[in-house]
């Protein structure tokens, strides 16, 4: 039997399943808020999950990579509430070093999930 077959006989998916995040209810495309944040002078490039919240099922969270040190997450989160909307805006904010990347350049939102 092939590798990628269960026992079953059926794929199993392990990646992309889910990018977008259910925020109370609303559906929020990572693209969207990415944009948006790539849109500050300081931000070199952006990734943005869903992750688990009590209150809205899930909430936004993104990773950035910036120049300087200047930028913070309040920075991103008021620059967001200005151009997006309430349930679009990350509630939580990271800067790393870089964005964990496949071969071919393409982010790995699922390498972000376990940091």
């Amino acid at each position: 039997m092939d590798k990628g077959f269960n026992e079953d006989g059926y794929y199993k998916i392990v990646d992309r399943k889910k990018d977008m995040a259910i925020v109370s209810g609303f559906n929020v495309y990572p693209t969207e808020v990415e944009n948006v944040i790539a849109e500050l002078p300081d931000i070199v490039e952006a990734a943005v999950i869903g992750v688990p919240d009590a209150k809205t099922g899930e909430a936004i969270k993104a990773f950035c990579v910036r120049t300087g040190t200047s930028l913070n997450g309040s920075d991103v989160q008021d620059y967001c509430r200005e151009n997006l909307a309430k349930y679009k805006v990350p509630k939580q904010v990271e800067f790393v070093d870089e964005l964990p990347k496949s071969t071919v350049g393409k982010i790995l939102r699922r390498e972000l999930r376990k940091l």
